[in-house]
């Protein structure tokens, strides 16, 4: 599962980040009007939320399994869920986890 994963992390990645170029590109550069374009309506401001609740709760769920497990390469899963977004930060965590979930043996992380 884990190529099934990475390649949804990067479609995650690539994707959504095209409408936010485009964005960007016709009504400039300024991340605080995107912000306000995302509470345009309640239905933007609801999906808005959704999302970040997503965010906050699989932060969590990360940590929670790195100090567990001890696989810290996995925390590169955060600033790509808050920086990219939970569309790449979820399945790449998932790929990142696979490695220690069906390791034979749980003490060493497959690389």
């Amino acid at each position: 599962m884990r190529p099934v994963f990475y390649l949804l992390a990067i479609w995650g990645a690539i994707h959504p980040m095209y409408y936010f170029v485009t964005w960007f590109q016709a009504n400039g550069w300024d991340i605080w009007a995107m912000v306000d374009a995302w509470h345009a309506n309640a239905a933007t401001s609801g999906l808005v939320w959704d999302l970040t609740i997503a965010a906050i709760t699989l932060t969590i769920w990360i940590l929670v399994e790195v100090f567990r497990s001890k696989n810290y390469l996995s925390l590169i899963a955060i600033p790509a869920t808050f920086c990219i977004g939970v569309s790449c930060g979820l399945p790449l965590y998932l790929a990142m986890r696979d490695r220690i979930v069906y390791a034979k043996d749980k003490h060493r992380v497959r690389v």
